[in-house]
This record gives C-alpha cells, sequence and structure tokens, in this order.
C-alpha cells in the first residue's frame, strides 16, 4: 500500500481489497469477517451489515442520500439470503445544512423503509463545523434473519448461469451526470430495495448459488470478486449484457465503462444451468426484474472473459483507481 490514503482505496477495486486485506483483516479477522460478504451471517441465523453514505450531489434522479443509505443495507443484508427487519441510522451533519435538506434526506429514508418492510430504531446524531462534513453523511447498519443459507462464490460450479437482474451502470451514471450539465436529458439512478425481489427469485425453486448486488466497481468488479473466491471463472457474452443506450451514451463522453459503473437496484445471481430459465421468468415477473438476462456462464478457468461483439475477447479485471468517487 502507499503511505497515504488516497480516494482509490474507496472505490470498491483492487486498492480497496488491499487496504482490508493489508490492515483491516490482519486487526480483526474472524471467521465471520473472512467471508468477505455483503454482510456477516452469524450462527447461521442472523445476517448483520453496515455501510456509510457519501455521495454528492446529495439529491439526484431517482434517489438521494437517504433513500441510497435505506437501501444499501437492506439489499447487502438480502444478498446474505435474510429478511431486512430493523435499521440503526447516524447522521454526520455540517453546521450550515439547510434544515430542509435534512427534513427531505430523512422523509425519503423513512418513505423507502416503509416500503423495503423494515424498521429503523435506533441511530446517532453529530454536528461537525463548518466546511468539515460536506453537507450530510449517512451511516446504517441492519439486521435480518437469515431464510435462505449457503448463499456464497464457493457454491459455484463450472456450467452455472450468470444472471444479471436489469440495465448495468445506471446508478453511478446518474450521480456522475447530476454534478453538472454534461449532457441534455435524464438518467435515473436504479436505487431501489431488492429484498421483494430476492424474496421471489428464492421462492421460484430456482438453485441459487450465491447473490451480490454490483454498487462499487460494477458489474466487472462483482464478478472479479465471485471467479477470485471460488476459484473458477466467468465468461461473459458482451451483447448479452443489457446496457441503456443513454447509459452507454453518457459513459462513451465521461470516458467510462458500464460494466464498472456501480448500479443500487440490480442483482447479479449464479444459478444451476438447469433452473436459469426459471430463475429468469421469476425476476422477470417481478418489476425490479423485467429486465433480467443471462449474461455469461461460469467456467474451469480463474479469469473473468469477456467476449467482444466482433469475435475477440478481453479479460475483466478488478476496478483499479477511483473511476466514479463518491457515488454511495
Amino acid at each position: 500500500m502507499e503511505d497515504i490514503i488516497t480516494l482509490d482505496y474507496g472505490s470498491g477495486g483492487r486498492k480497496t481489497s488491499a487496504l482490508i486485506e493489508e490492515i483491516i483483516l490482519p486487526a480483526f479477522g474472524n471467521e465471520a469477517l473472512d467471508a468477505l460478504g455483503d454482510g456477516a451471517v452469524l450462527d447461521g441465523k442472523l445476517a448483520f451489515s453496515t455501510d456509510s453514505f457519501v455521495v454528492t450531489p446529495l439529491f439526484f434522479p431517482g434517489g438521494d442520500i437517504g433513500k441510497l443509505a435505506v437501501c444499501g443495507t437492506v439489499n447487502d443484508l438480502a444478498m446474505c439470503g435474510a429478511e431486512p427487519k430493523y435499521l440503526s441510522l447516524a447522521l454526520i451533519i455540517e453546521e450550515g445544512l439547510p434544515t430542509e435538506t435534512l427534513r427531505r434526506a430523512i422523509a425519503s429514508a423513512a418513505e423507502t423503509a416503509r416500503a423495503a418492510g423494515v424498521q429503523i430504531v435506533t441511530g446517532d446524531t453529530k454536528v461537525v463545523e463548518r466546511g468539515r462534513g460536506d453537507g450530510l453523511y449517512i451511516n446504517t447498519a441492519g439486521i435480518g434473519a437469515v431464510k435462505y443459507a449457503g448463499l456464497t462464490p464457493r457454491a459455484m460450479r463450472p456450467g452455472d448461469a450468470v444472471i444479471l437482474s436489469g440495465t448495468a451502470g445506471d446508478h453511478g451514471t446518474s450521480v456522475m451526470l447530476a454534478r453538472g450539465d454534461m449532457m441534455d436529458g435524464e438518467i435515473a439512478s436504479d436505487c431501489a430495495p431488492l429484498c421483494g425481489l430476492v424474496s421471489d427469485l428464492m421462492g421460484s425453486g430456482a438453485r441459487v448459488r450465491c447473490l451480490r448486488d454490483p454498487t462499487r466497481g460494477g458489474v466487472a468488479t462483482t464478478l472479479c470478486e465471485f471467479a477470485e473466491d471460488a476459484g473458477l471463472g466467468i465468461e461473459l457474452t458482451e451483447s448479452d449484457i443489457p446496457v441503456r443506450r443513454s447509459v452507454a451514451a453518457a459513459c462513451s463522453v465521461l470516458g467510462l465503462d458500464p460494466l464498472y459503473s456501480a448500479n443500487e437496484g440490480k442483482l447479479l445471481a449464479v444459478v444451476s444451468p438447469d433452473t436459469a430459465d426459471t430463475a429468469l421468468a421469476a425476476l422477470r415477473a417481478h418489476p425490479l426484474g423485467r429486465g433480467a438476462a443471462v449474461i455469461g456462464r461460469v467456467t474451469e478457468g480463474r479469469r473473468v472473459i469477456l467476449k467482444t461483439p466482433n469475435g475477440g475477447s478481453r479479460v475483466l479485471r478488478k476496478l483499479s483507481g477511483a473511476q466514479l468517487p463518491r457515488i454511495c
């Protein structure tokens, strides 16, 4: 690691992994933490997750910091196979923040919690001096009851289908465009609680090996983590990966790759090949999964390969650097 912490260490990519592996795990390593999932599964019965949100701007098309904070933790619990139940919500408020801004963010968090079927039952507030807090930061933590045990990349098998529940890169692109008048038109974040979508998928009879919501680092980084953890490879077909035309165009202008741009309302699922159609049908029957598609398969190799429309291929690696800072 470098001598100082840079924005790259918050990207969700290679440097984030280095920070965790070189500093955090040696200090706190235990069985629950070492799994490095979206949350910790405790005694096979309880899932626990926490996340902090520093997005800028605080409000963006499709969402805001309050909605994002609830969705982020609810979705992490859902990816553990748990039914989210209770959240904490802690605020770090910068002196000078308009009271109406705080009211809007809190109202949005409350509305999202009701939609997700969770209660915010505890919290904390701190106020820091003007110029030291960038408006508002929010931390949420949550607990839920595990309903579907054993969801882990280590359960993946060669031949398994890789499914994305909708278009890639919507959230990160939306937030980046909200920072200035870079393009005409509006691209909305996909920010949404995924617990209902997960429930429908898991109740469909599909054999689901693992789940993850591709947030920081996007679809590509998440699948690299799957392959690394499983000791297997993944082969993707680029033409099968759904990407909105507007997102693809915006990423082209911004010099970004939609596969590395975050989502906050999509999931990646690895399922047995014989139940892929069942999984797709369950996802597409839900409003948040109508664009679901099989985008690849698990292989014997140890790399993530993207097959391009012109017959070529390229290796996908974890995000290197802070492509999209402060998006969540």
